[in-house]
């Protein structure tokens, strides 16, 4: 008996582009594993919330210093060279941080560099990420390709710490970084087989930080972009969940290392399963409410997440976390990207990039802040109220958001 053939996407039948998706995903699930390590590392070494918050800190530094740096680089440097010496030197990062834990000489500033070191490489290695596609597939099937990208990263942030847990429990943080590092390997020796052609930008030589605050002045300009922005960080950065899941696995919910590792991966589940019924919404739903409801949603989750006492009941919690950030996320990118000129694309969503990336690394350390001093219970109980009363008082108080529409067209290019 012969099985039926299941059809292929047409983007997956590009010898390079498939090579390279592969790749990119084992990659970011090794990524997002070593992350979840780093948290556990660290309050394995310490005990303290406090300095968990530092690996946040410390990725926020990366983010916030590199990101107009490394967009500038993608444009004048080959996208493939950088995109490998970018992933070489997270490898050693994470082949230094392996052979110190397997060792036992781990220490906390080990931990911290090798978290800032491997930030420091995903800023230069994201926009000759996005820069490479183009080359591998027809323009025609360009949103196809970025489709397939978007929920792979779900993915890979569902299954990295997930997979984490299991090897904290079998064989310590270590054996996480040694799969880190394997994956970055097969990335690098993708990258060196692909069949493109050289890819150099357009040879520009601007000032940085002149092109920086053209971007600056334009989303200054745009209330709608800004304040999309604004109720992403009033989430990110209070709602930052992720910098207490080690103490209140250990102490809270008393789960181990394979729930810490169920707890980081479940809210990457929601945003799995309700971007299902979400892109449909955006193109159906006013989207403003979208963005209102799932901010509010979110800090309703972290609430939830706060008050939970069994894991039983926080990974619902955490699900549902996932898929009200989901919801947001999809109208913030849909709106950024329509009401951007092209030519100013790529400075606004190196702004909104590091609103988005960067939040979640600040809060890190606020939150971790807050925990040392009222517990991981208040402290995730403080930070959930904030999304709730800045999506409240948004609503409440202004149209700009809540009477917007991401017109039809663009919905459909954001799934």
């Amino acid at each position: 008996m012969t099985l039926p053939r299941i059809p292929l996407p047409d983007v997956l039948r590009h010898r390079d582009f498939t090579l390279y998706w592969s790749g990119v995903v084992l990659s970011q699930i090794g990524t997002r594993g070593a992350v979840a390590a780093n948290l556990y590392q660290v309050y394995q070494l310490t005990g303290s919330t406090a300095q968990v918050g530092l690996v946040g800190l410390a990725q926020a530094v990366a983010l916030l210093v590199l990101s107009p740096l490394g967009g500038v680089l993608a444009d004048r440097l080959d996208r493939r060279r950088l995109l490998q010496w970018s992933q070489s030197l997270a490898l050693l990062a994470s082949l230094a941080l392996a052979l110190l834990t397997l060792t036992g000489a781990a220490t906390v500033p080990a931990v911290l560099a090798g978290s800032l070191l491997a930030t420091a490489a995903a800023t230069f290695d994201q926009p000759a990420r996005q820069a490479l596609i183009p080359a591998m597939v027809p323009r025609s099937q360009l949103v196809a390709a970025f489709a397939l990208l978007n929920p792979s990263r779900e993915l890979a942030v569902l299954l990295g710490p997930a997979l984490a847990g299991v090897l904290i429990a079998l064989g310590g943080p270590g054996a996480v970084y040694v799969l880190d590092t394997v994956t970055y390997a097969a990335l690098i020796a993708v990258l060196g087989v692909l069949r493109v052609p050289p890819l150099a930008g357009d040879g520009k030589r601007g000032g940085v930080w002149r092109s920086m605050r053209e971007g600056l002045a334009y989303v200054r300009g745009e209330p709608v972009v800004w304040r999309l922005m604004a109720l992403d960080l009033s989430a990110t950065l209070f709602g930052a969940y992720r910098v207490l899941l080690p103490e209140l696995s250990d102490k809270v919910l008393h789960a181990g290392p394979t729930g810490y590792g169920l707890l980081s991966a479940a809210p990457s589940a929601g945003a799995l399963l309700g971007s299902v019924w979400i892109f449909r919404l955006v193109r159906t739903a006013r989207a403003g409410h979208l963005v209102l409801w799932g901010t509010a949603g979110y800090g309703l989750a972290v609430l939830a997440l706060a008050q939970a006492r069994v894991l039983w009941l926080a990974l619902p919690a955490a699900l549902a976390l996932g898929a009200a950030d989901a919801m947001a996320t999809t109208v913030r990118h849909a709106a950024v990207q329509v009401e951007t000129p092209d030519a100013l694309r790529g400075r606004v969503s190196a702004i909104y990039q590091m609103c988005s990336r960067g939040g979640p690394a600040l809060g890190d350390s606020l939150l971790g802040a807050l925990a040392g001093a009222l517990g991981p219970v208040a402290a995730l109980t403080a930070g959930g109220l904030v999304p709730l009363a800045a999506s409240g008082l948004s609503g409440a108080f202004g149209t700009t958001v809540r009477a917007y529409r991401v017109p039809e067209e663009a919905a459909e290019s954001a799934t």
